[in-house]
């Protein structure tokens, strides 16, 4: 699942528009297919319902969805899934889910397994969208587990490679040259904020991987 991210020379330039549905987003801010695009704010802002509303408008679109649920109750993540199965949306998406109640070990994977179902359609010349929803906890369970490993801690108690660990992750979204199929991966992260603190240190680290952000 750790799988290096595509050479420069494997890319091509973004030309093709990733349409959410959430006609502000559309109209103001279009995401490109390969992209990277950050929704970031507070509990209960809508950063989900964006996400999930981008996954319904594929509808028909040839593109292949993965919802990747990182620490998240049970019931929020049934909640996205009963809508996905009432729209008829599981026919072209892939649920990865590591709710609060697993391990550590599964809910730091969860984001790379996602990446690697994505990566897997993108070689064979699809679209893909993937949701790291949310990527706040995903480093939470990092920090857990390099803690129980004794690492380091760093800023905020936060290992010195989470930085990296999250660049590397986000850097496998592309848009893929055509003599490999074309294929592209449109990833978008969501970090959740408290009270609106963009400036601490993983909404930071996030904003300057990604290439663009939406705040809510």
């Amino acid at each position: 699942v750790f799988r290096d991210a595509p050479e420069t020379m494997d890319r091509s330039e973004i030309n093709s528009c990733f349409e959410t549905g959430t006609k502000i987003v559309d109209a103001t801010i279009p995401i490109g297919k390969g992209q990277r695009q950050l929704i970031i704010g507070d509990r209960m802002t809508g950063k989900t319902t964006i996400c999930v509303d981008a996954i319904l408008n594929q509808k028909g679109k040839g593109v292949v969805c993965i919802y990747c649920c990182i620490g998240k109750s049970f019931s929020s993540l049934l909640r996205v899934v009963q809508l996905l199965k009432l729209n008829n949306a599981l026919e072209y998406s892939i649920v990865v889910a590591a709710t609060a109640s697993t391990t550590v070990g599964e809910q730091y994977l969860a984001p790379y397994v996602a990446s690697a179902h994505g990566e897997y359609f993108m070689r064979k010349g699809r679209d893909v969208l993937v949701v790291f929803d949310d990527m706040t906890k995903h480093a939470w369970s990092y920090r857990q587990l390099s803690l129980l490993l004794e690492r380091p801690p760093g800023r905020e108690a936060y290992p010195g490679d989470i930085f990296y660990l999250h660049s590397r992750l986000l850097e496998r979204a592309a848009k893929l040259d055509d003599k490999l199929g074309g294929g592209s991966l449109t990833a978008i992260p969501i970090i959740e904020t408290q009270a609106g603190d963009i400036t601490s240190y993983i909404p930071t680290n996030l904003i300057s991987i990604t290439d663009g952000q939406i705040y809510l």
